[in-house]
């Protein structure tokens, strides 16, 4: 029996919530009162609902997502109708912000900010027997140097099957109108001293694999510099994320990134929109020759592996617009390009442009817009489709060499706009397409539609997916085939990121 809940549904199973951490940390005599309890979305809710109820909890503390919020909804209800005794407390950015666009009415509780010591205070408060007047509480900023921090409570199954997250500051500066972090425009940095104590132990423990969730790791060098140094002095092999700023890359950081040995770090660089006007128009920073230093540097001088990210949808952006940014960027650098799709979030400003520009969006998560004036929804569905095909193909690491045959010389964009339209109207679908299928298809593209060599397009399909070793070749590339000793040893090898899409 555990009298308090704190529980989440992840997006992935080897995803673990560094929210429910930090509350449980900060629950004070309440802590043996509580325990952590995490599932997956596309689960069975009503098997959560369950086994959280065989804790006979008092107190259920819920994290609302842009990715969960469906099965937050269901949860909710299946408890307020088999044991409406409990008191839900709804917290995470989806409870944050009103109006609420997914029903959150039976929750007893609404804790809007940051919950690390309001969760407690309120559990305090309703185990006295008090029941506060306010549904709503407001949350302040906590004093980062006061709370506790959740590390100690990643599991050893944690360390050992899943993620890590970390975070060394919390917030952002910029203003950019389709972030949430835009709303919280102060940076707050972690004591570094302590936060670097906190790695440590993580590392004594076996982690060797760190997410960081900051959005702006390289906004103050003097932390960045000790966090990289950090990870340099270690004598054993490691992976660590950081999302930075594209702009911001001084000689003392450029030194640091440098020294990283390949397959070690990941850099997750927001590039958004190449457009000078189209940034200015969503109060997104952009200084083009920066970036395009930065990226040049990153490419050619470093191991890093590089994820930036475009997005289809802005206000004021057309479609061709959106092809010069992906011809612009590809010739910038050949790393990860991520394409998404815009997302209208809750609490963020975007809004602002729905009248002027046609912008229509999806009532359901994760808020995806159906249309505006320059991109009418029939073709904003191809590009979700050219989005989804350009990860399976591009960015999966499966097909490195042959991908680059689908476009004609700095055509980027038109290439595989081309490619995606065949596709679909092969599959009728974008999912559960094997990868012995997604070869195959792109052999009979390219020697079919684009009229390229059999022989040479088989070669350089057999180089691409051979590089995996113990993976099964596709039986139309088996005739007449002879590995080279590279393929024989297995020797060949992808980052982490390739790795995970091993399979489509």
């Amino acid at each position: 029996m555990k009298e308090i809940l704190l529980t989440t549904f992840n997006a992935r199973y080897a995803h673990t919530s560094i929210a429910q951490r930090y509350l449980f940390a900060n629950l004070e005599e309440l802590q043996e009162r509580a325990k952590i309890l995490e599932f997956v979305i596309n689960s069975q809710v009503v098997d959560a609902a369950e086994e959280i109820l065989s804790y006979q909890p008092k107190i259920v503390g819920i994290g609302a997502y842009i990715w969960n919020a469906l099965e937050v909804q269901e949860l909710i209800s299946i408890l307020k109708k088999v044991a409406p005794q409990i008191l839900i407390i709804l917290g995470g950015p989806e409870a944050s912000h009103f109006p609420h666009r997914v029903d959150f009415s039976k929750a007893d509780y609404i804790i809007q900010g940051e919950g690390d010591i309001a969760f407690y205070q309120l559990c305090k408060t309703l185990l006295e027997g008090d029941l506060p007047l306010e549904r709503v509480i407001k949350a302040p900023m906590v004093n980062l140097s006061a709370i506790k921090l959740p590390y100690d409570y990643y599991t050893d199954h944690d360390i050992k099957n899943r993620y890590c997250y970390v975070e060394a500051s919390r917030g952002c500066p910029f203003t950019c109108e389709f972030c949430l972090s835009s709303a919280d425009k102060k940076v707050r940095d972690l004591d570094i001293t302590r936060f670097l104590a906190e790695l440590e132990k993580l590392w004594q423990r076996g982690v060797r694999n760190f997410k960081f969730i900051d959005r702006t790791f390289n906004l103050s060098i003097e932390n960045a510099t000790k966090l990289l140094d950090f990870f340099l002095f270690k004598p054993e092999e490691y992976f660590v994320h950081f999302e930075v700023i594209p702009d911001h890359f001084p000689s003392v950081l450029r030194e640091k990134i440098a020294q990283f040995p390949p397959a070690a770090l990941q850099l997750e660089v927001g590039i958004q929109t190449l457009d000078p006007e189209i940034s200015k128009n969503i109060h997104r920073r952009l200084n083009i020759p920066k970036i395009e230093e930065n990226l040049a540097f990153l490419q050619n001088e470093t191991h890093a592996h590089l994820h930036v990210d475009l997005i289809i949808g802005l206000p004021g952006e057309s479609l061709e617009g959106f092809g010069r940014n992906l011809d612009k960027l590809y010739s910038l650098t050949q790393c990860e390009i991520q394409i998404g799709i815009l997302k209208k979030l809750s609490g963020t400003t975007i809004s602002r442009h729905d009248e002027i520009y046609g912008m229509e969006y999806s009532d359901k998560p994760p808020y995806d817009i159906l249309q505006n004036d320059l991109i009418p929804f029939e073709q904003m569905q191809k590009m979700k489709r050219f989005a989804r095909f350009w990860d399976m193909i591009y960015n999966s690491g499966n097909f490195k060499k042959s991908a680059t045959y689908l476009w004609r010389e700095g055509k980027v964009y038109e290439g595989f706009y081309a490619f995606s339209e065949w596709l679909y109207a092969q599959t009728k679908s974008t999912w559960q397409i094997s990868l012995d299928r997604l070869a195959e298809l792109i052999f009979r593209y390219l020697c079919e539609v684009m009229k390229h060599d059999e022989a040479s397009i088989k070669a350089i399909l057999i180089e691409d997916i051979m590089t995996v070793r113990g993976r099964k070749m596709p039986s139309f590339l088996r005739e007449n085939y002879v590995p080279n000793e590279a393929q024989k040893e297995g020797s060949l090898k992808l980052n982490k990121r390739q790795l995970k899409h091993a399979t489509v």
